[in-house]
């Protein structure tokens, strides 16, 4: 008898399935436009942090000034004779240390307004009038000013990008937050006597996380796409190269609208980030939802 109820209780034990994780990861591999954008933002990362062991710093005066694209100087040069493509490739390292800097300062900053008004009910309308208040902002020429007045550096473009990025990320996690804060076993564990940081760790966050991993690739591709902009206008660090600054030093030259390839292939790097980032939060948010992702039981 023993032995029959030991089977019977095997066979009634539910068979454990594939978590969301591995539901959302298995959808995603699927996607071969994802998988394309994943592997263009990992080399992106790959050429920023091997610059030194790609490319010479580009510094000095070269012979070749405004050389085209050839097998010695393969983006061409610019109009001071120093290679393109040491300048792009060193301006990788400078525009995603931007980009990652200001994305996950604004992260932690949209995080903590996000969820704290969808928690804390006393505070929900103080920070939701100021999301609404900084997303009203005219967000360039602020970004211009304040730039201006604080002295061109990367510390003071992460910090600029990222006090005018959080609002949006703030709105989207709040929105996704709220949900969950009603939740019934939310409830259960106010009732049973949790703090509020423990319920904020192990439910609210963990519910909320999708959402701050695609406002991660978002925000940082908006964050690479504002240093340019600002390094275009002559706002960026001048110590240090960005795909921004290239452009700047072909537009002040004069070679932008001459030489091709001063402006291109710094624009096409830009392009080619900005594209992949949101190539990916749109395979991601397609794997995540059960309505689009083709599971493999079907």
């Amino acid at each position: 008898m023993s032995g029959l109820s030991e089977e019977l209780t095997t066979a009634v034990e539910p068979v454990a399935g594939p978590t969301p994780a591995a539901r959302t990861w298995r959808a995603f591999r699927r996607n071969p436009l994802g998988l394309v954008a994943v592997g263009l933002l990992a080399l992106l990362l790959v050429v920023a942090l091997a610059a030194p062991l790609i490319a010479d710093y580009p510094r000095g005066y070269g012979e070749d000034v405004l050389a085209g694209p050839s097998a010695a100087h393969w983006f061409g040069t610019d109009h001071l004779g120093r290679d393109i493509f040491a300048q792009v490739v060193w301006g990788t390292r400078t525009s995603m240390m931007v980009g990652l800097g200001a994305s996950a300062l604004a992260i932690v900053l949209g995080v903590a307004v996000g969820v704290g008004g969808a928690y804390f009910k006393r505070v929900d309308g103080v920070l939701g009038l100021l999301v609404d208040v900084m997303l009203s902002l005219p967000v360039l020429p602020l970004m211009i000013l304040v730039a201006a007045l604080a002295g061109p550096s990367v510390t003071t473009l992460v910090v600029v990008i990222a006090v005018f990025s959080w609002p949006e990320v703030a709105r989207v996690v709040r929105s996704q937050a709220l949900p969950i804060v009603g939740l019934s076993y939310v409830d259960a564990a106010h009732v049973m006597g949790a703090p509020n940081r423990w319920v904020l760790l192990r439910h609210v966050l963990p519910a909320v996380s999708p959402v701050i991993a695609v406002s991660v690739v978002v925000t940082a591709s908006r964050a690479v796409l504002s240093e340019a902009g600002l390094a275009f206008l002559g706002l960026g660090d001048p110590s240090s190269w960005s795909w921004g600054t290239i452009l700047y030093n072909a537009q002040r030259s004069g070679s932008l609208s001459s030489s091709w390839w001063t402006a291109f292939f710094p624009s096409l790097a830009i392009l080619l980030l900005v594209v992949a980032a949101t190539l990916v939060a749109l395979a991601y948010n397609d794997a995540r939802n059960p309505r689009t992702r083709q599971d493999g039981a079907r």
